[in-house]
């Protein structure tokens, strides 16, 4: 699923997720001026489950007084609440923070940036995902490979789907960028665009939406650890070559233009 989401697509995963009106939640909870707010984690990457919270990233706006002074403001918050059930954690970082993230060629800020569901936006918002391509380096396949890594060696010790399915999305969105400059995060869409994606991620999809902890030696006919880990393998292997052949430029760009705008947003 891309940037290009319908509204009514959006909708509809929000309310799967069991808070229809999250937009609502953030007027009532949030006073400072949000940039913008989107949602992240498992229901961004197409495989929440019935007991997942709901994760919402974005940026807002330190005003001037706050910089001028002697005290130092914390440059990034989190809040959390409970809404009919379902936990909301929402973690946000000051514009500049979040300029100076984009260009540490760091994946999450992009996919939180790029999220097709979003709740609130601004003309900022708008400038700084415009922005966006100019930060993409074929560097920012380091970023999935290591994430991958890390989640896999979880899987090792634990046998849980949640970083088994973590692994394969880090893997499949880094060769996806590497490929086409696009952020695109969500699994099952990524499963259908990526010939080499295993054929099982729909089951194990569709297990996990059951239960956070759902465990892959519970599924029947479940891929064996040495099948995984060969498709582990193979994508890791796939995506260093899909790194080496990308066209993503290798420096990047957009720090002056990330630098106005976190000063122009500032003053007005």
């Amino acid at each position: 699923m891309t940037t290009g989401t319908t509204a009514a697509v959006v909708k509809e995963r929000l309310a799967a997720a069991g808070v229809p009106e999250l937009g609502e939640v953030l007027a009532e909870e949030v006073a400072e001026p949000l940039v913008f707010a989107s949602v992240s984690g498992a229901h961004l990457y197409g495989f929440p489950s019935t007991d997942s919270d709901v994760d919402l990233r974005g940026a807002h706006l330190l005003p001037v007084e706050a910089l001028i002074g002697l005290e130092t403001p914390r440059d990034t918050q989190s809040r959390m609440w409970l809404r009919e059930g379902v936990e909301l954690d929402l973690v946000t970082h000051d514009l500049a923070k979040y300029a100076r993230l984009m260009l540490r060629r760091n994946g999450y800020v992009l996919e939180q940036l790029l999220s097709p569901l979003v709740l609130r936006t601004t003309p900022v918002h708008a400038e700084l995902a415009a922005l966006a391509p100019l930060v993409l380096t074929r560097h920012h396949g380091h970023h999935y490979r290591g994430f991958a890594r890390t989640q896999w060696r979880l899987f090792e010790r634990s046998d849980e789907l949640k970083p088994l399915l973590y692994t394969f999305r880090a893997l499949l969105t880094g060769i996806h960028l590497m490929r086409s400059g696009e952020v695109l995060a969500h699994l099952p869409t990524l499963a259908a665009e990526v010939p080499s994606a295993p054929p099982y991620l729909g089951q194990l999809i569709a297990a996990k939406a059951t239960a956070e902890q759902g465990l892959r030696g519970e599924l029947p006919g479940a891929p064996t650890p040495e099948r995984l880990r060969d498709a582990v393998e193979a994508l890791g292997a796939e995506l260093d070559q899909a790194q080496r052949d990308s066209t993503l430029p290798a420096e990047q760009r957009g720090h002056r233009e990330l630098h106005e705008l976190v000063v122009r947003a500032r003053l007005g």
